[in-house]
C-alpha cells in the first residue's frame, strides 16, 4: 500500500511539472485562481467570526 502511494505521488509530481513546462501561462492562471479562492474562503471565515462576536 505504501508503495502505491509513493508511485502515485511521483506520477502526480511528474504531471504537475509537465503541465508547468508545457503551458506556464495556463498554470499561472490556475495558481492565481486557487489563491483567490483561498483568500475568499478566509475572508468569509473572518466575516463569520466577526458576526459571531457582535
Amino acid at each position: 500500500m505504501a508503495h502505491a502511494k509513493k508511485v502515485t505521488l511521483y506520477i502526480l509530481v511528474v504531471f504537475v511539472l509537465y503541465s508547468i513546462i508545457n503551458s506556464p501561462e495556463r498554470s499561472g492562471e490556475l495558481v492565481k485562481v486557487g489563491f483567490e479562492g483561498i483568500s475568499s474562503a478566509a475572508q468569509g471565515v473572518g466575516d463569520f467570526m466577526t458576526e459571531l462576536i457582535k
